[in-house]
């Protein structure tokens, strides 16, 4: 009679002889080329870097910007007439004005020139306002998706097609760490928001690793106990007694890699220590009780309210301080299909002041020079109304031909405008910006060739700005 231990060793030691021999020494040879590729991605002599890291200021929803940023002043003599067909071209439309007259909206906000420079900017933004100067105002983005989960995947990962790696993964992957004690990578979600419409779901995906190791997925805090999930230690447990258990988890784990080579194995063990780490690291860093009141009152009275955007801010500049390599922010809440005007009030009320005060804090503190800041959404909205459009009360569509945004700091020029839409702000007339195009130029500005840094995965040399045209756009690059 065969013995049932016996058998099941002899299996595994099968097992681990074809993993060594095959996949598993495989896999750590592959590794050690991506390493290779994401070298090879900022050797690149003609790349220099002006950044150091990315502070991205995501609003998910869309806001408009006819109402914000794109300054129509013609379009008032045009109130409630047809957008002409010369105009629209035939473009595609949403399901909700599919068929619907395409009636001009004009926005009933005041635009005034700002700084020195004279950027327009509106009446909502008051204190980003006062930071005009340092903005470039890209008013040609446009982008391939109409509608929203497939707009924010593709500007989060650079495929509207869902698992892709993210942004921060690729610039994890491709430039390393700087501070080995917290993430290269941290997400910090609004948790409340003004207009509280239309909100869709933030999935993890949008802040995942997809194929790139594990260890480059962002981190998300959360509002609700530990910033991070499992940061505290259970009861019973303290610090001692968890450094014990790591090690010998860790020297179980290293005698598993050596037998079958799989690199997730190496990341379990860097996450695990890096988890460590930050059970001092992440309360040092989210406790803002030691910040003057002066720089608490810059960013406006919710800051002391866990998983506001003001306080979110207010981190960012703290992680940029401590060298997070992409920090992205996202506040949602600007679908504003109808009562644009009231639900807009909201939305500028809650980003102005903070957005404001983060870019100051930047630059008072060194570090606007060397920290790109980028605040966009994932497609435009409509010149044409929706609803019962009065001009003081409108709703727009969703617009993916053209919409404006605005990058700050880290070798960008500021004070100027960028790009420039036809008189109803629907079509790009000038200088073109796709979203690849700004990913290209993000990277960039980091010191990282765009076409360089690649992923070998499923027969193609994968890469954040994908196979399509893509360039950095040096126009704006100081």
């Amino acid at each position: 009679m065969k013995d049932p231990i016996k058998e099941l060793e002899l299996l595994q030691s099968r097992r681990a002889f074809l993993l060594n021999s095959g996949m598993g020494l495989g896999t750590a040879t592959f590794a050690s080329l991506f390493s290779k590729h994401a070298l090879a991605a900022k050797s690149d002599s003609a790349t220099k870097p002006k950044a150091k890291r990315i502070i991205f200021l995501f609003m998910a929803g869309a806001p408009s910007q006819v109402d914000l940023f794109d300054h129509k002043p013609e379009l008032h003599k045009l109130f409630k007439t047809e957008l002409p067909k010369s105009i629209s071209k035939g473009q595609r439309v949403t399901a909700m004005t599919r068929g619907k007259q395409q009636l001009v909206a004009p926005s009933t906000f005041k635009f005034a020139q700002k700084g020195k420079s004279g950027v327009w900017m509106s009446e909502l933004l008051p204190h980003l306002s006062a930071s005009a100067d340092d903005l470039c105002l890209v008013h040609s983005f446009n982008t391939n998706a109409i509608n929203h989960d497939p707009g924010k995947t593709s500007f989060c990962t650079g495929s509207e097609t869902p698992g892709k790696p993210s942004m921060g993964s690729w610039l994890s992957y491709g430039l390393g760490s700087l501070n080995k004690d917290l993430p290269d990578f941290v997400v910090l979600p609004s948790a409340f928001w003004s207009g509280r419409v239309n909100v869709q779901a933030l999935y993890a995906r949008l802040w995942g690793s997809g194929f790139l190791p594990s260890r480059h997925q962002g981190t998300s805090f959360q509002t609700v106990g530990d910033p991070v999930l499992f940061l505290s230690n259970p009861k019973g447990i303290d610090r001692k007694v968890r450094r014990k258990m790591l090690d010998s988890l860790a020297t179980l784990n290293r005698k598993h890699l050596a037998e079958i080579g799989d690199p997730e194995i190496q990341t379990t063990i860097a996450q695990q220590e890096m988890a460590f780490r930050m059970q001092s690291s992440v309360p040092e860093l989210t406790d803002i009780s030691k910040e003057p009141k002066e720089v608490l009152d810059m960013y406006g009275p919710e800051v002391n309210k866990l998983g506001s955007y003001a306080r979110n801010c207010l981190l960012a500049r703290r992680m940029a301080e401590r060298d997070v390599r992409f920090i992205q922010l996202f506040h949602r809440g600007w679908d504003h299909h109808t009562s644009l005007p009231k639900h807009m009030r909201g939305q500028c009320k809650d980003v102005d002041q903070p957005t404001a005060a983060l870019l100051k804090d930047l630059k008072l503190r060194g570090l606007l020079d060397d920290t790109l800041v980028v605040f966009v959404g994932e497609f435009g909205r409509t010149v044409y109304g929706q609803g019962n459009i009065t001009r003081e009360n409108y709703g727009r569509d969703h617009h993916p031909r053209c919409f404006s945004g605005w990058l700050a700091g880290g070798g960008i020029k500021g004070g100027m405008h960028y790009g420039k839409t036809d008189d109803f702000s629907y079509n790009v007339v000038e200088n073109p910006v796709h979203v690849r195009d700004l990913h290209a130029t993000m990277l960039h500005l980091l010191g990282v060739d765009h076409q360089k840094l690649i992923f070998p995965f499923q027969g193609l040399d994968q890469k954040l700005t994908g196979v399509e045209k893509s360039h950095v756009v040096k126009d704006i690059i100081a």
